[in-house]
């Protein structure tokens, strides 16, 4: 009983972790567009700007999921969040276009510290029995994360500047600080391996089938939030909204995040994984079609719900699957070779559309995005109708 106590605080220290780290870039990240527009950059600096946030993540992901396996969880998360905390900060005592290329390539790589050792404890702190639901109320915590932050940025900018909105989301990163110096420090268990698994490289692990699918679906849903956030502002700036209007619609995405995934258990259970992930994606991508043709508020604001009701299924399902699906030794060198995949879409994403949107129009980026996700939606599931059973591990 008091093993389970125990287990269960330190799976609230987690989520508190989770949540403040997570609020830091919901401050700042929905205002970077804007920020970037009101510096002087155009519509393809904005998108290099977005895609510095994912270039050394691309490039640090797997060697840090390896560096997690062998040291532990605990100092990770907190060189991850005095990065973010400097990085944010950099904004608001140098409001300049470098500082802010500097800010999203400190906080992207930071970030990945985060989160990696934070599933990582969460996978080792749970069991068979209680991983899902446990992945279930992380991913709760980033959403709702979503849904306060982009909405109280909104109103810092509107009532003082984007540079205070960035200063303000440094000072709240110290409590996270402060709650991860009592993360638990949990021995990773010696396993012994063959001398073939122990020279396969990363990208061998590709051919697990319920990676390849996880890492895939898990790429769509990230890019496609990024460039919402990214270019949404924009689209809606044009037509006239207010700055705290555009991060209370963002905001009603992350709601409907949250409240989807408070049902995606039985959803699952009762559909079925294959076709609840087969059928958000497409969901999300309807949804994208949609942006461009609206301009009043409250559809704007349901068309962002229903986006969000989509994007919401893939990150949890794709999370928990990769865990399960991968050896137990090397959890955390999987989960950073999801983040790899992950910011190698949100890296190609943002140039792409940026020169999408230089040459046609920001409209056109909604359109193209919508008909990517669609097409993906059905890439990212098998053709046949054979399903792999999951390697599911006790913990």
């Amino acid at each position: 009983m008091e093993a389970s106590k125990t287990g269960t605080l330190r799976v609230s220290t987690i989520i508190a972790i989770a949540f403040g780290f997570q609020l830091m870039m919901g401050l700042t990240r929905p205002l970077m567009t804007l920020f970037s527009i009101s510096l002087g950059a155009g519509t393809l600096e904005v998108g290099f700007i977005t895609a510095t946030y994912a270039l050394f993540p691309l490039i640090f992901a797997i060697p840090i999921g390896k560096i997690a396996d062998i040291v532990g969880d605990r100092l990770p998360v907190q060189i991850g969040i005095a990065g973010i905390i400097i990085g944010v900060g950099l904004p608001f005592l140098f409001p300049e276009i470098w500082s802010l290329y500097v800010s999203q390539a400190l906080t992207g790589i930071s970030y990945i510290f985060i989160s990696i050792s934070l599933q990582n404890l969460i996978g080792n702190l749970s069991n068979a029995n209680n991983r899902d639901h446990h992945f279930g109320l992380l991913s709760m915590t980033v959403a709702l994360a979503g849904i306060i932050g982009p909405i109280v940025s909104g109103v810092l900018a509107d009532l003082s500047s984007y540079g205070i909105a960035f200063g303000i989301a440094a000072i709240a990163g110290l409590i996270p600080l402060t709650l991860s110096l009592f993360l638990p420090k949990l021995k990773r268990e010696k396993v012994v391996i063959s001398s073939d698994e122990s020279n396969s490289s990363t990208f061998a692990l590709l051919r697990i089938p319920l990676i390849r699918k996880a890492l895939a679906s898990s790429a769509l849903v990230l890019y496609s939030r990024d460039i919402y956030i990214a270019y949404f502002p924009l689209f809606a700036s044009a037509s006239g909204m207010s700055t705290s209007m555009i991060g209370l619609i963002i905001g009603v995405q992350g709601l409907s995040m949250v409240l989807v995934r408070l049902f995606l258990g039985r959803l699952t259970s009762r559909f079925g994984r294959e076709t609840i992930l087969l059928a958000s994606i497409i969901l999300a991508g309807v949804s994208f079609l949609f942006v461009p043709l609206v301009e009043n508020v409250l559809l704007c604001a349901l068309i962002s719900a229903l986006m969000g009701a989509g994007l919401g299924c893939g990150q949890p399902l794709s999370m928990t699957t990769t865990y399960n699906a991968s050896p137990k030794h090397r959890t955390g060198e999987v989960l950073g070779l999801r983040l790899a995949t992950n910011r190698l879409s949100q890296t190609i994403a943002p140039l792409f559309f940026g020169l999408v949107g230089a040459w046609t129009g920001i409209i056109v980026i909604f359109y193209v995005s919508g008909a990517l996700l669609i097409g993906g939606a059905f890439l990212t599931t098998e053709s046949s109708k054979k399903k792999h059973s999951e390697i599911v591990k006790d913990a």
